[in-house]
């Protein structure tokens, strides 16, 4: 298994959505993270949709759809991605109807995510959130093979909202076999330390959701 000190700083930072999703972020906020971001080199920030559109030249901007409950309608989904993107959105982090996929109707799972995926279409990245902590391993697999079949870029584990969790190794290293490296996956929620960000890297994530970016990254060697 990967440690802190078998990657760089500058690697890791590449992987990284710096993220800020609390309800009580303000506009000042949003511009302390994209200076944030910028400093510490990271891929991406990941703000929610309604403090879009933001200038952060050089960082990629993701959002938000149907977060962080997933019980939207999915055309209310795809109207917040479409209009996300159409406010500069570069990706946009979609959440399932966790419901449907444990009750095991996988075909409403992949209907949701194809409404979403149309309705942006392909000016974006789609990265479908799985809630991966509140479903058994079974469902994980399934539920990342609809992702695919329905034209997401990447699976990710969680919102960091659930009750259930956030990111696990375990988890990880189910949708790294069910997607079998054709789509990215993103390991987001509860991610506070160096150590647990390599576990997450060696087992699969080739993106971090972290809201602690800077104490994650101060563990790698430069």
């Amino acid at each position: 298994m990967a440690n802190s000190t078998s990657l760089t700083r500058a690697e890791v930072a590449a992987m990284i959505d710096h993220t800020l999703l609390a309800p009580e972020a303000t506009t000042a906020d949003v511009e302390t993270l994209i200076a944030e971001a910028r400093a510490l080199g990271v891929c991406a920030i990941c703000i929610s949709p309604s403090m879009l559109p933001v200038r952060a030249p050089g960082v990629v901007i993701a959002t938000v759809a149907g977060f962080p409950s997933g019980k939207h309608h999915s055309l209310v989904k795809g109207a917040e991605a479409r209009l996300a993107v159409e406010h500069g959105a570069d990706e946009v982090d979609m959440v399932i109807d966790v419901g449907a996929a444990l009750a095991g109707d996988y075909n409403a799972v992949l209907a949701d995510i194809v409404t979403v995926r149309e309705a942006m279409g392909d000016r974006a990245v789609l990265k479908v959130i799985i809630e991966s902590a509140a479903l058994p391993d079974a469902a994980i697999a399934a539920v990342c093979r609809a992702a695919e079949r329905a034209g997401a870029n990447f699976v990710k584990t969680s919102t960091g909202f659930h009750p259930a969790g956030g990111a696990t190794v375990h988890a990880v290293a189910l949708m790294a076999e069910a997607v079998g490296g054709r789509l990215g996956i993103k390991a987001s929620g509860g991610i506070r330390t160096s150590e647990a960000a390599a576990e997450l890297i060696a087992a699969g994530a080739t993106r971090l959701g972290l809201s602690k970016s800077r104490a994650v990254l101060d563990g790698f060697p430069a």
